[in-house]
């Protein structure tokens, strides 16, 4: 079956596929579907020991102050939240939407 389609696969020097090039409309879809990534920067916080919390509210360039005013709670309340290994699936709800991220993506 002979199906046309708009991606180029290219060769390495072993003859084997090595890059697949797509039109950047299918690019930006593809990464709407994949909206659950986490970037390197906050995995590798993480294993510095920063909690996720920390490790997001630092990579989005946020204080805790600020962070807190989306809250609607005290900086030293957040800051207790952000230190907790272990939050309550609401406050996890509360500060992932606050971040503008998903759920699954502030713990893991």
């Amino acid at each position: 079956m002979n199906v046309r389609t708009n991606i180029q696969i290219i060769n390495g020097p072993d003859g084997n596929p090595a890059f697949v090039v797509i039109p950047y409309q299918d690019y930006i879809a593809s990464q709407a579907q994949d909206g659950g990534l986490i970037p390197h920067a906050v995995v590798s916080s993480t294993i510095d020991g920063a909690t996720p919390v920390r490790a997001w509210r630092e990579h989005l360039g946020l204080t805790q102050a600020e962070l807190a005013a989306r809250l609607g709670i005290s900086q030293s309340a957040y800051a207790q939240q952000e230190s907790s290994e272990r939050l309550r699936k609401s406050s996890l709800e509360r500060i992932a939407a606050a971040l503008g991220i998903t759920t699954e993506q502030l713990d893991f």
